[in-house]
């Protein structure tokens, strides 16, 4: 099968890989029908992670197309929708709603890689979950955007406490913010604030959901969110960057007693223990379960209630899988769908 390897920074290549096959009875393998370029594949792509003929992606839906023995939550034929995290579903962490972790988790970015024509999904009753039916092909995009970007902004706006009567600031306006923009709004936020310098990530924002639009960053993004808010800061920020930047604006944004949702990847973000300890507020997140939102999300996106795909922007077939990382690096898109 064809898939996508990056054998160091900035070198990405499509060439011939193995094609999967079932190793343990709870696998399925699936026929891609899409998959994309995270945000977060841009790290080694630019060289701040390690990175040596890495296999790509982890984001993905598609046809099952055989199943181990054990599987029976899924069949062939079905099309489905995968998170970005294998999870058995069924161990003590999963049943408490962190997926995540599970005490069988893996990433599907480190040992299977979906920028591919095929894929072996490990746990795949606990990591896949099945459409009502075949999807129209305009659902696709949305349905993929679920596997992680969808389901991670929804995360950071539930770990934010996002809700009526709040006021909800997004601490960046790449896919996942803007996806924290969306879930903000579904889940009834009063006022939703997107902080963005890009005239069409604000855009989308508006869109999504977004009241007001702030293009002050650091110090003074703060001190206009805290203008904003009769000088309280909102009651729920979403981190959706990692940086040490991105981090204190959130921190200095989130009002006293607040709620911070942190899901942006960090790299290199040391937080002086003494403004977190005199900020006092409320910090949760991590690696999104997104496996634990799938099942509505995908309601949400059958019923034609959301529409997340709209975030992808550029649309690439496979092959074409380098020019999709030179265009999210230089930011020419906000995020890129493979075609297989």
């Amino acid at each position: 099968m064809r898939g996508v390897v990056m054998y160091t920074a900035g070198d990405v290549r499509v060439e011939e890989r193995d094609d999967p096959r079932i190793v343990a009875p709870t696998d399925a393998i699936i026929r891609l029908t899409a998959t994309c370029i995270c945000g977060s594949d841009l790290w080694p792509y630019r060289g701040v992670e390690a990175v040596d003929h890495q296999v790509m992606g982890h984001e993905y839906v598609g046809v099952v197309e055989e199943i181990g023995a054990e599987v029976k939550k899924v069949k062939v034929g079905d099309f489905v929708v995968g998170s970005f995290v294998t999870s058995d579903n069924t161990c003590e962490i999963c049943r408490s709603g962190y997926q995540s972790k599970c005490v069988h988790a893996s990433f599907v970015a480190r040992t299977i890689g979906t920028q591919s024509e095929r894929a072996r999904i490990p746990y795949a009753d606990g990591t896949l979950v099945a459409t009502p039916g075949q999807p129209a092909p305009e659902l696709i995009p949305s349905l993929l955007a679920a596997s992680d970007v969808l389901g991670t902004g929804w995360f950071g706006a539930v770990a934010a406490e996002a809700g009526p009567g709040k006021t909800v600031a997004v601490v960046g306006d790449g896919a996942v913010g803007l996806m924290g923009v969306l879930a903000a709004k579904q889940l009834g936020a009063e006022r939703v604030i997107a902080m963005s310098r890009h005239p069409e990530r604000q855009k989308l924002a508006l869109e999504y959901g977004a009241t007001d639009i702030v293009t002050e960053r650091g110090d003074a993004g703060v001190a206009r969110i805290k203008e904003m808010t009769n000088g309280l800061g909102a009651h729920s920020v979403i981190e959706a960057v990692g940086t040490q930047k991105s981090t204190m604006q959130a921190i200095g944004a989130t009002r006293g007693g607040g709620h911070l949702g942190f899901v942006g990847v960090n790299h290199d973000v040391a937080i002086p223990g003494i403004e977190l300890f005199f900020a006092g507020i409320h910090v949760h997140g991590g690696p999104a379960p997104v496996r634990r939102f799938l099942p509505e999300l995908i309601d949400l996106i059958w019923e034609r209630k959301i529409d997340p795909g709209k975030v992808f922007d550029l649309t690439l077939p496979l092959e074409d899988a380098a020019e999709g990382y030179r265009a999210m690096d230089e930011r020419r898109a906000v995020k890129v769908l493979l075609t297989v």
